[in-house]
């Protein structure tokens, strides 16, 4: 099969179309044959040398994508060849052909096409696990995603949103914030030009906070939480270190948590899957969410596809057309 590998770490042009064996289905595993692949900041980390796959896991990039199961391993019930769905990937998405567990797959959503449904595993996995399970958002809270415009973000304002939360977003550009506003936030603050520290302060505090930024974002996000409210760390663009003032924790009660979804138990992620099948299909074939989406690149275009991404110009889901 043709997949892409990373020849080396370093910048997207590492990224190279080449021959690969077809991998087969372990115990409860299934083998898709790949419509369409997302692409993820993680991706660009692995490619990078920053972010190493988890034991077992295939050495290619590619944590999400949709297509066709071709074959399925002992042990696997509820699916069967010829069915279409959407997968989230231990990796090896960027390849004609991936095996990933069966309870990580799901159908693809009524109304949304495979090029839709390849964007949907990582960014709704990430965010409803953090958002919802760890971060426990409930409805009339008030929430900020920092980065509104992206992946993550574009869906947890969604998500947010149609549960009922009062939501807030950063992003970096006038055109940015007018995505996160269509999308249903109550404003918008372009972090070039606005203090969302003093924005959300005003409004008394944020309830919860997702961030990825880090480094100078931690201090000023627990200047920004509310009484008992919650920060949700999943990434680090800026760096994991801060200085940290922590009588604040103390005196008003505030958490910090977050986590990463690809080192996690394989059942914990059926688990996530669970509970989307539950809570949040029923939304998408309503078409009360959907993913946001930028632009489609060839499988044999990874490298720049990457290269858009780190541009940070895109808004929403970058997508690879493999089949």
């Amino acid at each position: 099969m043709k997949a892409i590998e990373i020849s080396k770490p370093g910048g997207p042009d590492v990224l190279m179309l080449a021959e690969r064996p077809m991998p087969e289905p372990a115990y409860d595993q299934v083998v898709i044959k790949v419509a369409y692949a997302g692409v993820n900041r993680p991706d660009a980390l692995q490619r990078a040398g920053l972010y190493n796959p988890p034991k077992g896991a295939s050495d290619l990039p590619g944590l999400e994508a949709a297509g066709e199961v071709v074959s399925c391993g002992a042990g696997v019930n509820g699916l069967r060849v010829g069915d279409q769905v959407c997968a989230l990937l231990p990796g090896g998405g960027y390849a004609e052909y991936v095996a990933t567990p069966a309870a990580h797959c799901l159908p693809i959503p009524e109304g949304l096409s495979l090029k839709q449904a390849a964007c949907v595993p990582e960014t709704f996995f990430t965010v409803w696990s953090n958002v919802f399970m760890r971060g426990g958002l409930q409805a009339g809270q008030r929430f900020l995603v920092h980065g509104g415009s992206s992946g993550i973000g574009t869906t947890a304002i969604q998500l947010a949103k149609a549960f009922g939360a009062r939501v807030f977003a950063t992003a970096g550009s006038a055109d940015k914030c007018a995505a996160c506003v269509a999308l249903g936030v109550e404003d918008a603050f372009n972090y070039r030009e606005d203090d969302f520290v003093e924005k959300l302060q005003a409004l008394g505090g944020a309830d919860l906070i997702l961030d990825m930024v880090g480094g100078p974002y931690i201090q000023r996000n627990l200047k920004a939480l509310a009484d008992d409210g919650k920060l949700v760390q999943i990434a680090f663009l800026q760096g994991p270190k801060a200085d940290l003032n922590l009588v604040q924790l103390m005196t008003r009660r505030l958490t910090i948590t977050g986590s990463t979804l690809r080192p996690q138990s394989d059942l914990a992620k059926a688990r996530i899957a669970d509970a989307l099948r539950a809570h949040v299909w029923p939304l998408l074939a309503a078409g009360k969410v959907a993913p946001v989406m930028d632009q489609e690149f060839a499988l044999a275009d990874a490298a720049a596809a990457h290269a858009r991404m780190e541009s940070s110009a895109h808004i929403g889901k970058i997508v690879l057309k493999v089949s």
